[in-house]
This record gives C-alpha cells, structure tokens and sequence, in this order.
C-alpha cells in the first residue's frame, strides 16, 4: 500500500514522503491516526504542488536543524546509572534520559526524535538525533557506575599513604630544580 506521510515517523520516513507499508498498517493506524493519507494520482499531484510552494520555507527549516545539529557538535553525555556487581544496569538509560541529560545542558531536544537502543550495560554507546531528513547529530553517550567511585576511593587512599614514605627522597632535588628557574 502505497501512502504519503503527513507527519515524520521515525523508522518509516518523514512527512511529504511516499512509502510503501503494510495494507493493515496503512488501513488500521496510518490513516485512523491521521499520519498518512492514501497515495492515489490526485494525491501525488497535490503534493508535487505543495513541495514546489513550500521550497523555500522547507530550506528554512533544513538551515534551522543544520543550526541545532551545530549547536550539538562536541556534546558529550556521561551518565551515572546504578549498577549491580555484574556490570547491568538497575532499569535502563533510554531517550528519555538522554533527553533529560540534554537539557541540563540547555539543549531542549524532544526525546522523540532520538533514536537509540535502551542501554542495559556500563560502557559508552552512540544516540542519533534526527532534526531534519537530511540532518542528524550523533551524540556519544557514555554510561558509568554510580556507585563505582565508592568502591575506588579505598584504593586511592592508600596509594599516597606509600608514596609518602618515598616522596621526601624525591621531592629534595625537584626544590633546588625549582628554585634556580624562580630566580
């Protein structure tokens, strides 16, 4: 069944597109929901139309997203999650979360136009962000323990402790190293 979009709908296509679906997909969600219309040879002339109508303000828009996509370059999130001794995490991070984490930043992004799979697992993971159909910014996202600095924190007291039995041998030659280059 063939359908022109009036609305973007991720994993399918974006609004103005024609798409080939499932005729139960089309008949029973598409349409009812008001996302789609049928594709007939009226339909296609009408949106030919409208595109060539609507060209400038549709390179507007794609200018707009460039513009957010930019502003999204170098972003990096760095999640804190609970986690238990295996490495899984309790719940998952998802777009939602992104989208939270995002706007801590001050970047207001809708979490539906964010597409990842949900992380269940410590490690570092890339969400998509789509503004536009021809514009996408990719944000790493890099999930850590919450509770894993606890669990390290022992360990690095007692490092110094050791250091400071060696440190008064080496810090006498870095003073007189220091004082002729204060001078």
């Amino acid at each position: 069944m063939e359908l022109i979009l009036k609305e973007d709908i991720i994993g399918l296509g974006f609004k103005n597109d024609i798409v080939n679906v499932k005729s139960g997909y089309g008949r029973n969600y598409l349409i009812p929901q008001g996302k789609a219309v049928i594709a007939s040879e009226s339909a296609k002339k009408v949106l030919a139309e409208t595109l060539k109508q609507q060209a400038h303000k549709l390179a507007a828009q794609k200018a707009a997203a460039e513009e957010r996509g930019n502003a999204l370059q170098g972003v990096a999130l760095c999640i804190a999650a609970k986690v238990s001794t295996t490495g899984q995490l309790y719940g998952s991070v998802n777009t939602a979360t992104v989208a939270e984490e995002l706007k801590k930043l001050g970047h207001d992004i809708d979490r539906k136009i964010i597409t990842m799979r949900d992380i269940k697992k410590v490690g570092e993971y890339v969400a998509l962000v789509h503004f536009h159909k021809e514009v996408t910014a990719e944000i790493p996202v890099t999930v850590v323990a919450e509770n894993a600095p606890e669990e390290v924190a022992p360990v690095v007291e007692e490092a110094p402790a050791a250091a400071q039995e060696e440190a008064p041998v080496e810090e006498a030659p870095v003073a007189e190293e220091e004082t002729p280059a204060a001078e």
